[in-house]
């Protein structure tokens, strides 16, 4: 799994059956610091992803398809997650606790 951040749609009026009534998310990929980490994927939303959220990326083609109950497709990344944090114990600084933030709800699309 990848981080990135969804910075647009991308809009196809000729595609793939499979991708009707779907959307598609333009993403940039993030180190786990959240910066950029270069690089772009064009992946599935399955969970009503925004511009300008972090979200966690499934890049593996045939796990991709399970998660969207399919077992052939051209469809090998989706966006699975919102991510409200990431916290990394190992770097916290001293003394500040490495607790994440209260989960919310989100609303499926």
């Amino acid at each position: 799994m990848k981080l990135g951040r969804v910075t647009g749609t991308v809009v196809s009026t000729i595609n793939a059956p499979i991708f009707d009534d779907r959307t598609l998310l333009l993403c940039d990929l993030l180190d786990p610091a959240g910066r950029p980490g270069g690089g772009y994927v064009i992946a599935v939303d399955t969970v009503g992803a925004g511009a300008g959220e972090t979200v966690l990326i499934l890049d593996e083609g045939n796990s991709a398809r399970q998660v969207i109950g399919l077992t052939q497709g051209p469809i090998r990344t989706l966006v699975v997650g919102i991510v409200d944090a990431v916290v990394d114990e190992m770097r916290a600084p001293a003394g500040v606790a490495a607790t994440p933030p209260a989960r919310r709800r989100r609303r499926r699309a």
